[in-house]
């Protein structure tokens, strides 16, 4: 194990840039050296609060870090990532990493021909009750999410799909692992030209469903998540971390088969169902996040999740809000 100090930066200090600024200055392996960002008066905010240098170009910023998070507008994170990469520096780039599938296979081909360390920034992975979800969940039958909001003009540049949404969708490929089979979608716009609501259907090849909700037009937050399978229902509100899992206690059908035997009283108490509350660990995901990727890159810890799964997130986002563009247009 080394004992080399990475050098950090953060290209874009908006509201998720800044988040990313004070891990970064919290990780014991690393020292934020400086911020990039166009506009001036983030940047020396920052500068002032952080003591770390502020740049209005992330090239120059580039010069002088090991690693950076670019957490800039979505329409500028394939250019930065390839100025990035070129200067040999590892990165986390917010999610979505770029708005073209062709765009985010590059910039992984180009990380891997210079051995750097690339992830996209899908925050919910490193999220409590996400890992609880993955130690409980085996063959799903049916998965329900909504994920609701209120307008904010500050998140008008990308749609609910790829604003949103696609936290849940890359929640719930990883936990199917099934390819998918079909896909329906219906939406629509209401504050912007873009998807501000979307419902989606998706079918996998193991016979899962699932159905996943995402608006911009709810005057309330709403984060939760429903999963059924054959022995368990599980009910996980994202919001205050709570989550439940119910299931059903043998019956008299499998209580004989099994050889037991059990009065009328006992088998109405074994037939209730059992409710089971669990307990989720409140750790910082951001702080979790980015220390796994120092991690990868000090201690050559395996990625967490494969660049084909990066990428497989990615596409299904993707035909997701191709086929609502094709849904309004026929509208």
């Amino acid at each position: 194990m080394t004992e080399k100090r990475l050098r950090a930066g953060v290209i874009g200090v908006g509201r998720m840039g800044q988040f990313h600024v004070n891990c970064y200055s919290e990780i014991p392996d690393v020292k934020l050296v400086g911020v990039a960002d166009t506009n001036e008066a983030a940047g020396l905010a920052i500068k002032e609060k952080f003591g770390v240098e502020y740049f209005s170009d992330h090239r120059e910023l580039l010069e002088h870090v090991d690693v950076a998070t670019i957490a800039a507008p979505t329409s500028l994170h394939y250019e930065i990532a390839k100025d990035a990469l070129a200067m040999n520096t590892h990165l986390l780039v917010e999610k979505p990493i770029t708005r073209s599938y062709d765009d985010a296979r590059e910039l992984f081909r180009l990380a891997e021909e210079k051995e750097l360390v690339l992830h996209v920034g899908h925050v919910e992975r490193f999220n409590g009750a996400v890992h609880e979800l993955r130690e409980l969940v085996d063959d799903p039958i049916l998965i329900q999410s909504r994920r609701l909001a209120p307008f904010n003009q500050r998140m008008a540049s990308d749609g609910v799909v790829l604003d949103m949404m696609i936290h849940d969708v890359d929640i719930i490929l990883n936990l199917v692992n099934s390819n998918v089979k079909a896909i329906n979608v219906m939406g629509r716009s209401v504050f912007t030209d873009r998807d501000d609501v979307v419902m989606v259907q998706i079918m996998f090849e193991s016979g899962c469903m699932a159905t996943i909700t995402a608006s911009r037009a709810t005057q309330n937050k709403v984060r939760n998540m429903t999963i059924s399978c054959r022995d368990k229902y599980i009910k996980l509100n994202f919001a205050d971390q709570e989550m439940s899992v119910h299931r059903m206690a043998a019956s008299e059908h499998e209580l004989r088969a099994s050889g037991q035997d059990s009065g009328a009283k006992e088998l109405r108490y074994m037939e209730a169902e059992r409710r089971e509350r669990i307990f989720i660990h409140s750790h910082n995901p951001l702080k979790l996040e980015l220390q796994h990727l120092v991690d990868c890159i000090l201690k050559r810890t395996e990625r967490r999740v494969s660049v084909e799964k990066e990428l497989r997130s990615l596409e299904v986002a993707l035909l997701i809000l191709e086929k609502f563009r094709r849904f309004n247009d026929s509208e």
